[in-house]
C-alpha cells in the first residue's frame, strides 16, 4: 500500500480512493460548465442550421457517428455548446444512438505508468485519453456526471511537498479534452465522492495537515459551484459514496487512527439537508459499484466474496468469488449493462476478467468474459455517449 506524507505524519492505509499515481500534463484548453453556459449568450439568435427548425436541427447532429463529434464541435459555438450539454445526451438517448464505454484507469506492469483507456462492449480498445492536466496525484474521487468524467481533489506532490488539492476537473469525450472546473472548498484525499440527482459530493477524507475531515459539499454543474453542508457527525477517511432512491450513503473507512474499522452508514437526504446513521455498514473497502439499486463491494480482509447491500431492507448478502488464478489477485469492480466486471488487481498469465450476473439461474451466475484492459484496472467507470 502507498504512504502518504503530511508534515511529520506518515499514513499507511488501504485507499478507497484512487491510490496510486497518475501523469497529468497535458495543458487545459476547454472551459467549465459555467463558462459554456454563456457561449450561448452569443450565438442565441442564429440557427443552428440555416432553414430548418432547432428540434430537428438537434436531432440531426444527434445523429452523426461518435467519430465525427471532436469535427462537429469546431464548426461553430453553437454545435459546440450543444454537443456539450446534457440536451445532446437526452436527444441521442431518445434516437436509441447511446452506447455505453468502459473507461478504465490502468497501471503497467512496472507500476510506474497509467491511464485511462476506453473500451467498447466487447472489451475492443477504443482509445486512450489525453493525459489529466496539473501534477500527478492520488487519492482522489471519480465520478461520472451526465456523460463525462469528472476527477476530483486528490494528494499531490510538487517539489518534494505534499499537499492535499482542491482541484476539480472534467473530461468531454465528444471533444477529448480536459477541462478544469470549480475548485472545491475544502482540499481534500480519500474521500467519499458520488453523484446524486445530477449534483456531485465530496465528504470527509484528510485534509493537507494529515487532519481527518467531516466536512461535505455539493457541486452544482449548472453553476459550476461547489456548496458547503451539513457535516457528519464524525471525521471519516478511507470511506466511499453511493446513491440510493434519492439518498447519499457514505460508508467503509476509519473515523480515527487509533479505533478500528467502522460500520458506521451516515446517510444524507439533499431534502431535508441533515444526516442519519445507521450501523449495519461495511469496513475498509478496496472496490464497489451500484448495479440495479443493490450496492456491490469487495472489502479489504475478504477478497473471495462479494458482498451485496440492499438498501430496501438494510441487508447485506455474501457471495463465494470463483478461485481462478492465484488466491493472492485482488479485483476491482465495473459495470457492464446489467452484469458486474471483476478485473484483477495483478496481472498473470492466463486470468481472464469475471462476470456476475445478478439475475442469472442458480448455479450460472458466474461466467468470463474477453474484457480486459492493457494493464492492471485500478478503477473502472461506464459512461453512455
Amino acid at each position: 500500500m502507498p504512504d502518504f506524507v503530511s508534515g511529520k505524519k506518515r499514513f499507511k492505509e488501504p485507499i478507497m480512493c484512487l491510490s496510486n499515481l497518475v501523469k497529468q500534463d497535458t495543458p487545459i484548453r476547454s472551459k467549465s460548465y459555467h463558462n459554456l453556459n454563456s457561449q450561448v449568450v452569443d450565438v442565441i439568435d442564429s440557427p443552428i442550421l440555416p432553414g430548418l427548425p432547432d428540434d430537428i436541427s438537434k436531432y440531426c447532429l444527434a445523429l452523426v457517428p461518435r467519430s465525427g463529434f471532436r469535427a462537429m464541435s469546431v464548426v461553430c459555438k453553437k454545435w459546440r455548446y450543444f454537443i456539450q450539454s446534457k440536451e445532446f445526451t437526452t436527444v441521442r438517448q431518445l434516437a436509441g444512438l447511446l452506447q455505453e464505454w468502459l473507461y478504465v484507469l490502468t497501471m503497467d506492469a512496472e507500476g510506474k505508468e497509467s491511464r485511462w483507456e476506453v473500451l467498447d462492449c466487447l472489451g475492443h480498445k477504443h482509445r486512450t485519453l489525453p493525459p489529466m492536466p496539473g501534477p500527478a496525484r492520488s487519492g482522489f474521487g471519480v465520478v461520472v456526471l451526465s456523460g463525462k468524467l469528472l476527477i476530483v481533489g486528490g494528494f499531490s506532490v510538487i517539489n518534494g511537498s505534499g499537499s492535499a488539492s482542491p482541484e476539480v476537473y472534467n473530461y468531454d469525450s465528444c471533444i477529448n479534452r480536459w477541462s478544469k472546473l470549480a475548485e472545491m472548498n475544502v482540499a481534500r484525499y480519500d474521500f467519499a465522492c458520488a453523484e446524486l440527482y445530477g449534483l456531485v459530493y465530496a465528504v470527509g477524507g484528510y485534509s493537507t495537515d494529515g487532519n481527518i475531515l467531516s466536512s461535505a459539499e455539493v457541486y452544482n454543474p449548472d453553476t459550476d459551484t461547489w456548496t458547503l453542508i451539513e457535516s457528519i457527525r464524525r471525521p471519516r477517511y478511507g470511506c466511499f459514496a453511493c446513491g440510493f432512491e434519492g439518498k447519499l450513503y457514505v460508508m467503509g473507512g476509519r473515523s480515527s487512527f487509533t479505533i478500528g474499522n467502522s460500520k458506521f452508514v451516515d446517510v444524507y437526504d439533499p431534502k431535508t439537508h441533515t444526516w442519519c446513521q445507521v450501523k449495519n455498514g461495511c469496513v475498509m473497502v478496496t472496490t464497489h459499484a451500484v448495479l440495479e439499486k443493490k450496492l456491490f463491494c469487495i472489502e479489504w480482509k475478504n477478497q473471495r466474496k462479494l458482498s451485496i447491500f440492499n438498501p430496501e431492507d438494510n441487508s447485506w448478502k455474501m457471495v463465494q468469488i470463483p478461485l481462478t488464478g492465484s488466491t493472492s489477485i485482488e479485483f476491482r469492480l465495473g459495470i457492464m449493462g446489467d452484469k458486474l466486471l471483476l478485473f484483477s488487481l495483478q496481472q498473470e498469465p492466463g486470468y481472464c476478467t469475471l462476470i456476475y450476473d445478478p439475475n442469472a439461474a442458480p448455479g450460472s451466475e458466474w461466467q468470463s468474459s474477453e474484457v480486459k484492459p492493457s494493464g492492471s484496472c485500478l478503477c473502472c467507470v461506464t459512461i453512455k455517449v
